[in-house]
């Protein structure tokens, strides 16, 4: 066994570069990602009496948990492509990418426009199942992803790992663009989650004692 050449004071403090660290979202390792953000906000309100004009006390109340997703544009959705097994439950009236509608009028048919807004809806066979309306179907926007957790796992070459966790994640908006000053393109996402489990270390694993 190789000498021991790492002291206890090099093993107690660890950091970790945007090199070290990957992230899964639900099962899937994302390797477009570039950079994942969050931040907590809670309300919190000052308590006023007659005669004083400094609070008394403040009031805790609701807590919201956001952040923002960066990730790599190659040549397909940067996050959908990665979640192909996310399903949904989407109206069968829809309009999807492909611009195909479902229940398309067609054309020179003579009706209104309010004849036709209510041809294009699904009749009901079933008024007690209101899902015989709709069909389960693969997210096309990234807001229709059911919601997934996030993990962040963190490694060095030191042997020192942490990992963190986001919950219940909901996509709120997504945007990209391109410019002829783009060297690569980005796609940004906003979200909200359920809560936030923070970064925890793990043991410190020397390669001199393997």
């Amino acid at each position: 066994m190789a000498a021991n050449l790492s002291s206890e004071f090099i093993k107690s403090y660890n950091s970790f570069s945007g090199c070290d660290i990957r992230a899964v979202f639900g099962n899937r390792v994302i390797g477009t990602l570039q950079g994942i953000s969050w931040s907590v906000t809670r309300e919190k309100a000052p308590i006023y009496t007659m005669g004083e004009p400094d609070p008394r006390a403040f009031a805790r109340g609701k807590r919201g948990i956001a952040g923002s997703l960066v990730f790599i544009q190659f040549d397909r959705h940067a996050l959908l492509s990665e979640l192909e097994g996310s399903l949904f439950w989407a109206d069968k009236d829809s309009l999807r990418p492909d611009g195909i509608d479902v229940n398309p009028v067609s054309a020179g048919s003579g009706n209104s426009a309010s004849a036709t807004a209510f041809n294009q809806e699904t009749a009901f066979g079933n008024v007690t199942d209101p899902r015989e309306d709709q069909v389960v179907a693969r997210p096309w926007f990234s807001d229709q992803v059911p919601p997934f957790d996030i993990t962040l796992t963190a490694a060095n070459e030191y042997g020192a790992a942490a990992t963190m966790r986001i919950y219940g994640v909901e996509i709120l908006n997504e945007g990209s663009g391109a410019s002829i000053d783009d060297i690569v393109l980005e796609q940004q996402m906003t979200y909200v989650c359920r809560t936030i489990d923070p970064w925890r270390s793990h043991d410190h694993r020397d390669p001199n004692d393997l």
